[in-house]
């Protein structure tokens, strides 16, 4: 038998996501799919199944290859996934536009202080 493990803490220990609660939220909030169907954060994972990870900037397409019921190093939770050829193509697409936008920047190196985060909130149109 093959062993089944919920989508939400498969994408946590294949460190898609830094915790459950947020995996969870993204499966919910419909940002995972599971062969083009939206699923519930109790779905069954099983390998040689398809998921559509949409990020904001990015989706990624994966396959699932291997189960691990615990978070583990990066290296070994590589091994539970294959990522599409399309998909690490648009995924490093995307990263090199990213850094030629942010190429002409200024960098902050300080947080904004109490009068910055007024000045900041009324721009936003936000009160207090």
């Amino acid at each position: 038998m093959d062993e089944l493990l919920r989508i939400d803490k498969w994408l946590w220990a294949a460190r898609f996501y830094k915790t459950r609660n947020i995996a969870t939220n993204a499966v919910d909030g419909g940002r995972v799919h599971v062969n083009s169907q939206r699923v519930k954060p109790s779905y069954r994972v099983k390998i040689d199944d398809v998921l559509l990870i949409t990020r904001p900037d990015f989706k990624q397409e994966i396959v699932v290859c291997g189960i691990a019921k615990q978070r583990r190093s990066a290296s070994e939770a590589q091994k539970l996934y294959r990522e599409s050829e399309d998909s690490v193509a648009q995924r490093e697409l995307t990263a090199a536009q990213r850094k030629i936008l942010n190429q002409g920047l200024p960098r902050t190196f300080k947080k904004p202080n109490k009068h910055e985060r007024q000045k900041i909130r009324t721009m936003l149109g936000k009160s207090k």
